[in-house]
């Protein structure tokens, strides 16, 4: 919506504050002006590099009180946007010409917009762009020049109060989706009133008005104002004993002079210290006060603050339609699944009735016991037809058995036979033992006169050597 916001932008923050200094660089050979370590100069010529000379310019003129806040008069020259958004349009007159910046932040809190062959007062600060090596002025408030000294207060209260951080955002507050009670800070007279109570009725009747009546012009207006924010702050419902629970400061358009009263420090301030949020819709939709900066939300209207401080009606009543018709189908949807899940339920609970739970398990056992049955009984029929088969071939298989063991018995008798060394003494062999009972088998073992014992086939005799033959190789 043209020319409504929640929050005024804060100025632009600067990368570098006016009148900071950098410490010495290392290899520039350009010492800090104030910098204790500056000597006295040194024989020869001092050679700076075109960087260290625009530093140098740019810590000068950091340095000068008076280029940190300037007011310029002047006719706008060529005028370029950036990308960004930011602005860049230059100043001059019948001798100079200056070049100006406008950050887009600050572009967007400006009440005109540079064009060529515009009049204006800019202010702002003096500072060198290094890259290009030019010196520019920061604006960060442009008025058409001829509006005189107002103009001029207005831009120094408004950076004043914006310095003290009262129009930082991290203050605004949010206003309540469903007020019960709103305070309005207005004339009685005219139909600033009239259109904030017309709106509400049409939008939330619902809400109840509380008036803390005051002048919005002329002398006295400044104090009026603060004294009614201070009632409507202090004020408490009788019968719930609920303050309010937003603010509505509002009047209708006017000049400059006629919207001065919502400039003066004392508003702003009484504005900011609000106990509730507060919406300031003064003037038109191109008016622009410095209470509107403090409030939580600014509104182009009177009747576009009554706006954003209910809801609307219809718009409610569709969301609740909309509500109701998903808590209606989510009902259906839950008492159908809670059916079929209760259903599912009786089912088995029907599985697990004592009755039916018998009748299953005698049903199993009886199932169980004729398996048993016809297994004992096909168990017992396979070892009888065994026994039966085994019965028929068990004497074949015992002659046949007594036949093979009788045979390798006659083997194993003939192999013993064989091997009896008595058997070849019956051949004429014979063993001869000494008296240690040791077999002789070398006669160069023996002396004469050794007592010898020969085995026979049959007996054994003992007999004495009585001649010593040695057998040759």
């Amino acid at each position: 919506m043209p020319g409504l916001w929640d929050t005024p932008s804060e100025q632009p923050t600067r990368a570098e504050g006016a009148g900071a200094r950098e410490a010495d660089s290392p290899g520039t050979g350009v010492p800090a002006a104030d910098s204790p370590r500056a000597g006295p100069p040194v024989a020869g010529p001092s050679v700076l590099s075109v960087g260290d000379l625009t530093r140098l310019v740019r810590e000068t003129i950091r340095r000068a009180p008076r280029l940190d806040h300037v007011w310029v008069e002047g006719e706008v020259g060529q005028v370029s946007v950036s990308s960004a958004g930011h602005c860049y349009f230059t100043l001059k007159d019948d001798r100079a010409q200056l070049r100006c910046m406008v950050f887009r932040d600050d572009r967007l809190l400006l009440p005109i917009e540079p064009r060529t062959g515009l009049r204006v007062i800019a202010h702002g600060r003096i500072d060198v762009f290094e890259p290009q090596g030019a010196y520019q002025l920061y604006v960060d408030s442009l008025q058409p020049a001829g509006q005189g000294d107002l103009a001029l207060r207005f831009e120094a209260s408004k950076a004043r109060l914006a310095a003290e951080g009262l129009f930082d955002s991290s203050r605004k507050r949010a206003l309540p989706p469903w007020p019960r009670s709103i305070g309005i800070v207005t004339s009685l007279s005219g139909a600033v009133l009239h259109d904030i109570r017309r709106v509400v009725a049409r939008r939330w009747p619902l809400a109840r008005l509380v008036v803390s009546a005051c002048s919005v012009q002329g002398p006295g207006a400044e104090e009026s104002i603060v004294r009614a924010l201070r009632r409507i702050g202090r004020w408490t419902d009788p019968s719930s004993g609920r303050a309010v629970d937003v603010i509505i400061v509002a009047r209708g358009g006017g000049s400059l002079e006629d919207l001065w009263a919502f400039n003066e420090e004392a508003v702003v301030r009484a504005i900011a210290r609000a106990p509730r949020p507060v919406v300031v819709g003064v003037g038109h939709e191109t008016d622009v006060t410095l209470a509107e900066f403090a409030a939580d939300v600014r509104a182009a209207t009177p009747s576009v603050a009554a706006e954003l401080v209910v809801p609307d009606r219809a718009e409610q009543q569709q969301r609740l339609d909309l509500l109701h018709r998903g808590l209606v189908s989510s009902t259906a949807r839950s008492l159908a699944t809670a059916g079929a899940g209760l259903a599912a339920e009786r089912r088995s609970l029907e599985t697990f009735r004592p009755g039916a739970y018998l009748a299953a398990e005698r049903e199993r056992v009886g199932l169980l016991l004729d398996r048993a049955t016809r297994a004992l009984q096909a168990q017992l029929d396979g070892h009888r037809a065994t026994m039966v088969r085994h019965g028929i071939a068990l004497p074949a298989l015992l002659r046949a058995r007594t036949a093979a063991a009788r045979g390798e018995l006659i083997r194993q008798a003939a192999g013993l036979a064989a091997l009896d060394p008595y058997a070849t003494l019956g051949r004429g062999y014979a063993i001869v033992r000494g008296a240690d009972g040791r077999v002789v088998v070398d006669a160069g073992s023996r002396t004469v006169g050794d007592r010898l014992e020969v085995r026979l086939a049959r007996g054994a005799l003992d007999v004495s050597v009585d001649t010593v033959r040695h057998s040759r190789p």
